[in-house]
């Protein structure tokens, strides 16, 4: 059955009518930028995470906005190296200098111990967590007080993390702010796009005017980083079905996956993962691949010890695991 488990985009085939009636509506309005899709899905993603959430044409186009809010120009930002390269490069075109933190083998995301000697060494002005394979950071939590403490702003890469949580708590709530992806290959998709999510009021506006080239006033330095409302449409479809997704996913792995693959990243209790991969440890003939080939510190020929990630670049596998609930 899994070998058969072909790649997918996450979209139900019971909604097709609905996503058509919206865009009928929008190419009607003859507004198809800055409307009440827009606004609607903004919405209806503040409601799943309970944050407020300001959508983008892409995740890179939000966590800029948030890096220049933050004004990390000159200034260090850890990031883990087992991510995609999107996130030290938001740094670098943020004017910041990037460092990488070594990752845990149990869940591939940010090692708290490595952390915790790197700030020592670097004196960072912010952090990059990244949500790795759908699930939250298993050590989240210290991170969170730990940065609180040391006045140290965390940023929270939740590009797979979508439906994520952790006793109840989505991910992007730990930290100042949280950037979502909604690229092709995502638990939910609009092609392309992101969104950012935060309680900071203050950088909700600056994140308005940053995606609209700093209108009205242009105190804010921004380009073009709108959503069209064609996407924005496909991203309220997409929010309403993601519940079903997850637990479609969750149901799946627990029926035809965990009682073959004990060798596998197992969560800890309360945890929800939206199952962006499913991540063993042995390997397997029907892979997907890995969910990153290379870290990013060798790409960027940053030659520092980095055990923990080197060990999961080459030991990590992919089951196949696509939506198919409408099926």
């Amino acid at each position: 059955m899994v070998k058969d488990m072909k790649f997918k985009i996450g979209f139900d085939k019971r909604d097709k009518k609905i996503i058509i009636d919206y865009w009928n509506e929008v190419y009607d309005s003859q507004q198809w930028s800055e409307g009440p899709f827009t606004e609607k899905f903004e919405a209806n993603w503040s409601q799943y995470n309970s944050l407020e959430s300001v959508s983008f044409s892409s995740w890179a186009g939000a966590a800029l906005a948030a890096l220049e809010y933050f004004n990390v120009r000159g200034k260090t930002v850890l990031c883990p190296s087992n991510t995609f390269m999107a996130t030290p490069l938001s740094v670098i075109k943020a004017g910041g200098n990037i460092e990488f933190v070594d990752c845990n083998k149990n869940d591939l995301c940010m090692s708290y111990h490595d952390l915790k000697e790197k700030i020592k060494i670097y004196n960072p002005v912010a952090i990059w967590v990244v949500h790795i394979g759908g699930h939250i950071a298993f050590e989240i939590e210290r991170i969170s007080k730990l940065c609180k403490k040391e006045g140290i702003i965390l940023l929270e890469d939740c590009a797979h993390a979508h439906g994520a949580s952790w006793n109840g708590k989505r991910a992007g709530c730990w930290g100042d702010v949280g950037v979502y992806s909604f690229y092709a290959t995502k638990t939910i998709s609009t092609g392309e796009g992101g969104m950012l999510v935060t309680g900071n009021k203050d950088l909700v506006e600056f994140a308005k005017q940053y995606r609209n080239y700093g209108k009205f006033d242009y105190t804010v330095e921004g380009l073009n980083y709108r959503m069209s409302e064609f996407t924005a449409a496909l991203g309220c479809v997409q929010t309403d079905r993601l519940d079903d997704i997850v637990a479609w996913k969750n149901q799946y792995a627990r029926k035809h996956l965990d009682n073959i693959y004990h060798n596998r990243v197992q969560f800890p209790k309360g945890m929800v993962s939206g199952f962006y991969k499913y991540i063993v440890f042995d390997p397997i003939d029907n892979s997907t691949g890995k969910v990153y080939e290379d870290p990013c510190h060798k790409i960027m020929k940053k030659y520092y010890e980095l055990p923990h990630t080197d060990w999961v670049a080459e030991n990590h596998w992919c089951v196949p695991l696509y939506y198919k609930g409408n099926e």
